[in-house]
C-alpha cells in the first residue's frame, strides 16, 4: 500500500488539490506524519512501505517547508533593507538629481536641463521651447561625445516663471544620434514607494530611486 503524497485530496484531511495553496507548510507536515505513521500501523506484513518512497515524500515535504522559512526570511532582509537604503537617502535632501524628462528647470534667472548621447555626435542643439512648441532660442552646442552632458540658458525677464521645455537634436555625418532628455530636479525628501525608495523632488513628483540617472 504506497503512501499518498501530501498534496492529493484527503477525504480526512479536508485539503484542497491545490495542497500547500490552502494551508501552510507545518500543517501538511503534521498530516503527512501522521497519514504515514497510521498507514505503517496498518501495513500489510506482505507488501511492506517501499523505504525508497517513503524517504522521497519525506524529502519533499521538507524542501516545501524550507522553501517557505527561506522565503519569510528573504522578506524580513528585504523590509530591513528597505528601511536602512531609505535613512541613508535622507543625506540626498537638498541635492540635485537628473531623471528623465524635459522640463527645463529655473533657478536664479537661469534655466539648466542635460541630455545622453548614444554615441559620439558632430553637432548638437538645445532649442528653448515655449508649453506650445515655440522655439524662443537654440544653443549650439557643437560637436559632443558620447554620454552624459549639461546645459544652461539665461531666461529672459519676460519669460522667468513659464513652464520651459527643450528639445535636443543630434547628428553624426548628416544622421540623428539617439538622445535622451534629462531634466534636473532637487530631492525635497524621501520615503517608501511599494517596496523600493522613493524620492519626492521639488517638482511636486515622486520618483522611484532607481529612476535617478545622475546626483550632484
Amino acid at each position: 500500500m504506497a503512501v499518498d503524497t501530501v498534496n492529493n485530496t484527503s477525504g480526512t484531511s479536508g485539503t484542497s488539490s491545490s495542497g500547500l495553496s490552502s494551508t501552510s507548510a507545518t500543517d501538511q507536515s503534521d498530516r503527512f506524519l501522521k497519514l504515514l505513521v497510521t498507514q505503517m500501523q496498518n501495513q500489510d506484513p506482505l507488501n511492506p512501505l517501499d523505504n525508497a518512497q517513503v524517504t522521497s515524500q519525506m524529502a519533499q515535504i521538507s524542501t516545501v517547508t524550507g522553501i517557505e522559512q527561506l522565503n519569510t526570511t528573504v522578506s524580513g532582509l528585504n523590509s530591513q533593507f528597505l528601511q536602512i537604503q531609505t535613512m541613508q537617502g535622507a543625506a540626498l535632501v537638498g541635492h540635485d538629481v537628473a531623471i528623465e524628462g524635459n522640463a527645463l528647470r529655473q533657478k536664479a534667472g537661469k534655466g539648466d536641463g542635460g541630455f545622453e548621447l548614444a554615441s559620439a555626435a558632430d553637432s548638437v542643439k538645445v532649442q528653448i521651447q515655449t508649453p506650445d512648441g515655440t522655439t524662443l532660442d537654440t544653443i549650439d552646442l557643437g560637436a559632443q561625445e558620447a554620454g552624459k552632458h549639461d546645459f544652461s540658458w539665461d531666461i529672459p525677464s519676460a519669460r522667468q516663471g513659464d513652464a520651459l521645455t527643450f528639445k535636443v537634436t543630434a547628428t553624426a555625418k548628416g544622421q540623428a544620434v539617439d538622445t535622451l532628455s534629462l531634466q534636473n530636479q532637487t530631492i525635497q525628501a524621501v520615503s517608501n514607494l511599494g517596496s523600493t525608495m522613493a524620492l519626492d523632488l521639488d517638482n511636486g513628483k515622486r520618483v522611484a530611486y532607481d529612476a535617478v540617472w545622475a546626483y550632484y
